[in-house]
């Protein structure tokens, strides 16, 4: 059994941008052939607090995942920074997902508890709000990602293959946990 991954990333929207890098860090997933065809891709969501979170929530109906992973570009940040919580009107909705674990030995990646006061956190916010309404066991974290470049581009692809692989493996116990 593959676990069921849906992986989102959004789309520009600063005249400058010539592309968001968390949608080229999914570009760049989706050409490795040897990844499981349990992925499914929500690319380019629009940078807007409504209808991204409105969207996400409608796919996540639809395929019913076992991990979810929302992708968003911090074009301040050097590394991957796993988001430990989102907040909406003081409410704090925090990830199920032990990160320590999940981001330990990892050299371009980082928890960071601060996802970011704009569309990022509201679409995060959003997705746990659903989960935990839903009652739903599905894993879900939010990965910012920086711009890649020449320079860190092989790092930060290949660790975010261990986190999609460290999820992947633990959905996999928590499936058979329950089914067995």
């Amino acid at each position: 059994m593959t676990a069921k991954i849906l992986l989102t990333s959004f789309d520009t929207w600063l005249p400058h941008q010539k592309s968001n890098s968390s949608d080229d860090l999914l570009a760049k997933i989706s050409q490795i052939k040897s990844l499981p065809d349990s992925l499914t891709f929500l690319r380019k969501l629009p940078v807007d607090f409504q209808l991204a979170p409105n969207l996400a929530i409608a796919k996540i109906n639809q395929l019913r995942p076992d991990t979810i992973i929302c992708c968003g570009m911090a074009e301040s940040r050097q590394k991957l920074t796993v988001e430990s919580c989102a907040c909406c009107d003081r409410d704090i909705r925090k990830t199920a997902v032990n990160l320590e674990p999940l981001v330990a030995d990892l050299a371009a990646t980082e928890i960071s508890h601060e996802a970011g006061k704009f569309v990022c956190e509201a679409l995060y916010y959003a997705v746990l709000k659903h989960l935990a309404d839903s009652q739903l066991s599905t894993q879900c974290i939010f990965v910012h990602v920086p711009i890649l470049t020449p320079e860190n581009t092989d790092r930060i692809v290949a660790d975010f293959l261990l986190v999609m692989s460290r999820l992947n493996l633990a959905a996999n116990k928590s499936y058979f946990s329950r089914h067995l």
